[in-house]
């Protein structure tokens, strides 16, 4: 302290004021929060979302890298259905072709530099261009080199597909077919189909636009993504409903159904599409043969939409995520419905909506003993030296109905061959089964039906067997001469054929 030499008091230095400090402090603190606050998100996007902002697909020098080398193969029988060009310039060094491209783009699905990837090309994408953290080793991993691109290889018989593709020609449709015993797909075709090479590159624009302006949606696998009104296809689902269920012991044992039949509450008859075939009461077997309309709309009303629905789940109606591996669309039983409705379904109209790949799961179940394998197209997917890097077993099966069941119906199903409405899938020499379905479309039926036909087949002599299902939603032929043997049965009698020859 200094003191004043005129000897008066003391002179106190003077202290900065209370509110300052106070506004210094807050300010230091402030200041220190900024630094924390960008030094933690520094670290987090460095740390956490490096790796997304590189997987971005907005992220051209993804795209840049990912055709930077040949991509890997899908493939089909032992040889690529697919491969890769170099192209004229540009960053963008390969672009992806196709080996008959319009015969397997159901598979494949498209890999295009300008449009992404779909289905097989689109789940395996990171194997088949070499970034699949499962194809680096060690020393690719430090180096951040790419490995190279492994392989997918697909389930589909060649001779399956191609007998597929021809027998539904022009006609807008779909058709699967798969083994019931272990699951494998061996044809998946929707027509009309579409060349992925036409659209694999750049300058692709008035190609990708033509396919999406196009009315009949050839981007779109029927196969899987689109599901319709079974028909009568579905009748096999309801006829497992009641054999299960115990409403009635056989499939020979005459049923409770008047003919005709009204709707439980209201006054609508539903007719039969033959007036004269011997439906009122008749059993299960002659109801399928003649495909018998008041006989499963009266079984669906003694059963309820419960036990029917409950009966339609165990065969595959109503999974939201049925991946083989490309994700299917869920086909639907529906819910909340009054007793006439629920007598609708049992005929496969109402809500009641299926895929081709869910009607051939209903055929294999049965054609299996009453075991559902689990469908899958991909058998294996390997890094580039041929090393497995997963594999898909075959028969992963789940029980959807009495060993008795199926065989019960797998007999009504020959007889439907045999001397009903599905004749035109005879094969000589084979046990063939099968259910005819015609499929109303649009209100009151004002467009033309789609045209069903499930089935399965067995050749005793070699033990080969496949189950089918052929969906023809319009192939031009007038509207009489809409029938699932008329237009479905022929397609699936030659998938079964080549299937069988091995």
């Amino acid at each position: 302290m200094r003191r004043d030499t005129s000897g008066n008091a003391p002179v106190v230095p003077a202290r900065p004021s209370i509110g300052m400090n106070k506004t210094i402090r807050r300010a230091s603190v402030f200041c220190l929060l900024m630094v924390l606050a960008l030094l933690v998100r520094a670290t987090w996007v460095q740390a956490y979302e490096a790796r997304a902002l590189a997987d971005d697909e907005h992220n051209r020098r993804n795209t840049i890298a990912q055709y930077a080398q040949p991509l890997g193969d899908i493939i089909v029988a032992g040889s690529p259905v697919t491969g890769s060009k170099e192209t004229d310039g540009g960053d963008l060094r390969y672009k992806r072709t196709y080996t008959r491209g319009e015969l397997y783009a159901a598979v494949t699905g498209y890999s295009s530099q300008a449009y992404g990837a779909t289905q097989l090309e689109g789940i395996y994408s990171k194997v088949l261009d070499g970034t699949d953290d499962r194809l680096k080793d060690p020393a690719a991993v430090l180096t951040g080199e790419r490995a190279a691109p492994g392989q997918v290889l697909t389930t589909i018989d060649p001779d399956v597909q191609k007998a597929a593709f021809e027998a539904l020609g022009d006609d807008r449709g779909a058709a699967v077919a798969m083994d019931p015993e272990t699951g494998r797909i061996l044809g998946m075709v929707s027509s009309p189909s579409y060349d992925p090479s036409g659209i694999s590159g750049t300058a692709d624009g008035d190609a990708w636009q033509k396919l999406l302006d196009d009315e009949d949606k050839p981007l779109v696998n029927r196969a899987l993504r689109q599901p319709l009104p079974p028909g009568s296809t579905f009748k096999l689902v309801v006829a497992s409903a009641a054999l299960e269920d115990g409403l009635y012991g056989s499939v020979d044992e005459p049923t409770d159904s008047p003919d005709p039949y009204t709707l439980p509450g209201t006054t609508t008859v539903l007719s039969n599409e033959n007036p004269s075939a011997p439906c009122e009461n008749a059993t299960l077997r002659t109801a399928l043969q003649y495909s018998c309309n008041n006989v499963f709309a009266k079984v669906a009303a003694d059963l309820g939409q419960d036990r029917l629905k409950a009966m339609a789940d165990a065969f595959g109606f109503d999974t939201e995520k049925l991946d083989v591996p490309v994700r299917a669309s869920e086909s639907v039983y529906p819910t909340g419905m009054d007793k006439a409705q629920t007598a609708l379904t049992g005929i496969g109209q109402f809500e009641v909506t299926a895929t081709p790949l869910q009607m051939a799961m209903v055929s294999a179940a049965l054609a299996n003993g009453g075991e559902l394998a689990a469908p899958h197209m991909v058998s294996r997917v390997t890094d580039g030296d041929g090393s497995t890097l997963q594999e898909f077993e075959d028969g992963d099966t789940e029980r959807v109905v009495s060993k008795s069941t199926a065989e019960q119906l797998r007999s009504a199903m020959v007889t439907v061959v045999e001397e009903g409405t599905g004749t035109n899938a005879r094969i000589d020499g084979a046990e063939v089964g099968g259910k005819t379905g015609t499929a109303q479309n649009g209100v009151d039926n004002s467009n033309t039906p789609y045209a069903w036909f499930t089935s399965y087949a067995k050749d005793e002599s070699t033990g080969r067997q496949v189950a089918v299902a052929v969906v023809v939603e319009d192939s031009g032929a007038a509207r009489s001469e809409v029938s699932g043997n008329g237009l479905a049965a022929p397609i699936a009698r030659k998938m079964m054929k080549a299937a069988l020859a091995g």
